[in-house]
């Protein structure tokens, strides 16, 4: 009896040693038993990019137009944002009969627009009507969320411009003879006496007609540089994304074909730009447009960056202090996790590759790394050519696959 009880204890003893050396071993060997453990990564097509906000001031070539009667008060005959010729009329001051003749004109659009829509006269619409009830529609709609007044009252004055062209050019269409036609004349007088008793503002070269006056307009110069300091920028004291207000005494002519934004930046990737890099910006709308870094200046501790940019000019009309998106650098191709991303070594050169999983054994890629970042790289294939200076053999290169979208690979 008392041997049976020694072989059990010995017995449990052995029993409890085995589990716990299993349990060490188990411990011991998780990780690698992990680690050779993979998955499948199925290749698709996506993009890499690295961006970092910031905030800018946008500088322009401005011409600001002011008369002599600028007391007076102004008719805007372009409205802000609107493309101006040469010598085109931007805006006028109020002459001294000014509400009188306004006032008759008024009446006669009323009048003329009345007979149009009663009389059934089929005129056949020019394609400036057609643009006109298009701008006059478009306005219409974008005032159903506005509840700034100042906007409601650029908008209104927008339609009446509207209808008020509309009615001249309908006038004129008229048949020679008819009673539209000689409203028509009736208004062209009391225009003519309008202009001949106002001050009349000529755009002085092409560009964008615009109202919202900073004082800005001479310090921010574009055809220099070099006076940009943060400092300077900082004194400014501007909100970003603050509208600048319309003027009622004067306007200006805006550059329509490339503006510029500055910003004081000190990030690693801005410290290691240089003039004519090529850059993507993302504006707060989300649309992204080309810029070129035209501009540097180093300072103690950031630098200052201007782009360059030819794209949505128009839109930023009114805003002098912006934020946006840096986007370095974008790459679009085969997206695939680093995990899959195997290396060797070929005449001291270090080669990439992935293994494919095809029909249940692995066909090794070799691949081009273009841009990566911590997860993710975007790869092509390799030339042949690009192999054989590897020093690969054309017996190496045959058996060499290529990576196509969708492919199964496998991640380690």
């Amino acid at each position: 009896m008392k041997e049976t009880e020694e072989k059990n204890g010995i017995n449990k003893i052995l029993i409890t040693a085995i589990f716990m050396i299993l349990i060490i071993f188990l411990v011991t060997n998780s990780t690698k038993i992990l680690n050779n453990s993979t998955e499948v990564f199925v290749v698709t097509n996506g993009s890499l990019y690295s961006e970092e906000p910031a905030e800018g001031y946008l500088l322009r070539e401005e011409t600001v137009l002011q008369g002599e009667s600028y007391k007076n008060g102004m008719v805007k005959v372009l409205s802000d944002g609107e493309r101006a010729a040469k010598s085109q009329v931007v805006f006028r001051y109020y002459s001294n009969s000014e509400e009188t003749i306004m006032n008759q004109i008024d009446k006669l659009d009323e009048e003329i627009n009345e007979i149009i829509a009663n009389s059934g006269i089929n005129l056949v619409p020019s394609s400036d009507i057609a643009s006109l009830d298009l701008q006059i529609e478009d306005t219409l709609d974008s005032m159903h969320n506005i509840n700034y007044l100042q906007q409601i009252q650029e908008n209104k004055n927008k339609i009446e411009a509207y209808i008020s062209k509309k009615a001249q050019i309908t006038g004129n269409l008229s048949p020679e003879n008819s009673y539209i036609k000689t409203l028509t004349a009736q208004r062209d007088v009391l225009e003519k006496q309008l202009e001949e008793g106002s001050e009349i503002i000529y755009a002085p070269t092409p560009g964008l007609a615009s109202y919202r006056i900073d004082g800005l307009e001479d310090v921010l110069k574009v055809d220099n540089f070099d006076y940009l300091t943060t400092e300077l920028l900082n004194s400014f004291g501007l909100k970003v994304g603050a509208s600048t207000p319309l003027n009622n005494e004067k306007g200006k002519i805006v550059n329509n074909f490339e503006c510029f934004i500055a910003t004081s930046i000190n990030t690693e990737k801005a410290m290691n730009a240089k003039v004519g890099d090529i850059v993507t910006i993302r504006l707060s709308t989300s649309d992204e447009i080309d810029a070129e870094i035209v501009y540097i200046k180093e300072e103690e501790n950031n630098r200052i960056l201007v782009f360059k940019i030819e794209e949505k000019i128009a839109d930023l009309l009114e805003y002098r202090k912006i934020s946006f998106d840096i986007i370095w650098w974008k790459y679009t191709g085969l997206k695939i996790s680093n995990s899959c991303i195997l290396e060797e070594t070929k005449n001291d050169n270090e080669i990439s590759y992935v293994e494919k999983n095809k029909a249940g054994y692995k066909e090794k890629i070799l691949v081009k790394v273009l841009r990566q970042n911590d997860s993710y790289s975007i790869v092509i294939n390799y030339e042949d050519d690009e192999l054989r200076e590897l020093g690969y053999t054309e017996e190496e290169i045959s058996d060499i696959g290529n990576i196509k979208l969708y492919d199964e690979i496998i991640s380690y």
